[in-house]
């Protein structure tokens, strides 16, 4: 018992460096607490002492907590007090090396894209906006069409032009109904147009010129005049999503989102989605048919006769 009093007064003098010389925050200290005594108490029950502890021992432990059902968010959290541990007393020469060193937490499963549900882009797309200037609200409309109807980014949507020249980043082919735009690693690709969106893109060049400034190329300008920011949409679009009554948290990438998952419902294509996206790889489209999958099983679960099992008896 003696030396397992002296090895916790081990670890409090490692929390009181954190929490004076350190000044971690309470919150962060109470997390620490926990994951050196889960620390303690593995290397109690496999009989090891923590300062003759070695890396396979670390690693055991590591594949213990994921066991019981730790998070990868948790392991690594446990992990960074560990090593922290491990590194203080090492600069103390109480160990020769630090055990924790090339223990890794499993990888976090990247969370899924948000996606608005069909009636939801609907919705958005055909909300007024609350502004007083016919013009502000033509081109806010126009804009929320043109992100859900081609799929584009944020970047890609602000560096559009009125028209084509050597300059240009991206434009929009009315006649043709397309979009040229310059994307991710400089790859130029087009995407189509729907009917709304260019309906709304002939509103809003009707009323532009009484906002553009002179000879300014942007085909999206601010009340300044001047070309529209990314930031600047996403705050438009945020307030426009709070007026249709949409979750919080609406931002352009989410109607990107929106676009893939809905023509793929519709289309299942998923190659035709990677080209419309401009995604160099098909492995990053396919987050999609997970989107896809989800939707299909709430229509099942809403809809199916023998989709909701029956308690028990």
């Amino acid at each position: 018992m003696a030396d397992r009093a002296a090895l916790d007064d081990e670890v409090e003098h490692f929390l009181t460096h954190l929490r004076v010389e350190r000044r971690l925050a309470a919150r962060s200290l109470t997390l620490y607490r926990q994951a050196l005594t889960k620390l303690q108490t593995l290397a109690g029950a496999d009989g090891v002492a923590l300062r003759q502890a070695q890396n396979h021992h670390l690693r055991r432990w590591t594949v213990h907590l994921r066991e019981r059902g730790l998070g990868p968010r948790s392991i690594a959290l446990a992990l960074s007090a560990w090593r922290g541990l491990y590194g203080h007393w090492g600069r103390e020469g109480l160990v020769t090396h630090n055990p924790v060193e090339g223990v890794r937490p499993p990888k976090a499963p990247k969370p899924l894209p948000k996606a608005l549900a069909v009636d939801q882009a609907v919705a958005l797309a055909q909300q007024v906006p609350f502004t007083d200037s016919p013009g502000l609200a033509a081109r806010d409309h126009c804009m929320v069409e043109l992100l859900y109807s081609s799929g584009l980014r944020v970047g890609e949507l602000v560096a559009l032009d009125v028209r084509p020249s050597a300059q240009s980043s991206g434009w929009v082919d009315a006649a043709d109904a397309t979009a040229h735009v310059l994307g991710k690693g400089s790859k130029r690709r087009s995407v189509p147009v729907g009917g709304a969106a260019l309906e709304a893109l002939s509103r809003w060049l009707a009323l532009r010129p009484g906002l553009a400034a002179p000879d300014e190329p942007a085909l999206f300008v601010s009340q300044r005049g001047t070309r529209l920011s990314s930031s600047q949409v996403r705050s438009r679009l945020s307030a426009l999503a709070l007026a249709a009554g949409l979750p919080t948290g609406v931002h352009p990438h989410m109607l990107r989102h929106s676009f893939a998952s809905h023509l793929l419902q519709s289309s299942g294509d998923l190659r035709a989605v990677q080209e419309l996206l401009g995604h160099a790889s098909i492995a990053t489209t396919q987050v999609y048919t997970k989107l896809d999958h989800q939707h299909l099983a709430r229509i099942y679960d809403a809809a199916h006769p023998r989709a909701k099992r029956k308690s028990p008896p």
